[in-house]
């Protein structure tokens, strides 16, 4: 199996780069990316906006040598147009029948939240807490397909209303914080502490 980070956005509403907020003892990318150890054979990383800033936390996370998953540098020169873009571009790059799709930000999803969607069938397995669906989602390679036959100023949204979708109710309210304002970022500091 292999998963979708997407990273190329601006971080508008951050008021910083917020892929590399520390967060406990990593950052919010790589608390992000670390989800998939023993899950995934390989993390494909969609960069766009300061890629490169992206790219030297790859190298510093790989430098740890603390994964048993490929990370793959793609860049996304049509960030600007919308993060289904960067959805295309990685689902370009995806090779096996089921991979995840999660936004880079969403770093307080448990391990076993990740598990337990990996061990569900399904087009589209989305976890939901609350009665909320959150990330990361699972997608199969026929929904892969539809994404990339999609016109690029569509949205997943459209492409996933195509589909069933089998919900996994979890307890873990991770899979619905992401870090999009300060107040977010302070949040997620609190309740990584917990």
């Amino acid at each position: 199996m292999e998963a979708i980070i997407l990273a190329a956005g601006y971080s508008s509403r951050a008021n910083a780069f917020k892929m590399t907020l520390p967060l406990g003892q990593m950052t919010v990318l790589e608390q992000t990316i670390a989800k998939f150890e023993g899950l995934c054979s390989r993390v494909i990383i969609v960069a766009g906006f300061q890629a490169e800033i992206i790219q030297e936390e790859m190298e510093k996370i790989n430098s740890k040598n603390a994964y048993s998953f490929q990370m793959k540098f793609v860049f996304n020169e049509n960030f600007s147009q919308g993060m289904f873009r960067s959805v295309q571009k990685g689902c370009n790059e995806v090779n096996t029948p089921t991979f995840f799709l999660t936004p880079g930000d969403c770093p307080l999803v448990k391990k076993e939240t990740v598990q337990l969607l990996a061990k569900h069938t399904g087009n589209v397995v989305i976890p939901s807490f609350n009665d909320k669906g959150g990330h990361p989602i699972k997608l199969s390679s026929e929904v892969k397909e539809k994404i990339l036959e999609t016109n690029p100023k569509s949205n997943l949204r459209v492409v996933l209303s195509g589909y069933e979708k089998k919900y996994i109710h979890v307890d873990d309210p991770g899979v619905l914080l992401d870090v999009d304002t300060p107040e977010d970022y302070q949040k997620a500091i609190d309740y990584n502490k917990t």
